[in-house]
């Protein structure tokens, strides 16, 4: 599938690329192969086929929260390089608007 040059800058300005001419050459050229091995995969019968997002059989493994409290020179400890503190707590700065 061979992508136009428009097709190319479209997709490089989606992504917030700035590419010049020789490196729209070059990464136009690899994303049509790309695209190129996709369609084949598409020719592939898959019938009888169970989708799976995992194929190598791991699993998670999960375990019950426990809490461990702490004495008070452990929290001390922990806490003395926070730039601010709030009683127990390190404060920061608001991340969300």
């Amino acid at each position: 599938m061979q992508l136009s040059k428009q097709e190319i800058q479209h997709i490089a300005k989606l992504a917030r690329l700035d590419l010049s001419e020789p490196e729209l050459e070059k990464y136009g050229g690899q994303l049509s192969a790309v695209l190129d091995y996709i369609d084949q995969l598409k020719e592939v019968d898959v019938k009888g086929v169970e989708p799976t997002a995992q194929v190598t059989g791991l699993e998670n493994v999960l375990r019950e929260d426990e809490v461990k409290n702490w004495d008070k020179e452990e929290i001390e400890l922990a806490l003395k390089d926070a730039p601010a503190r709030g009683g127990r707590f390190i404060k920061v700065k608001r991340v969300l608007e």
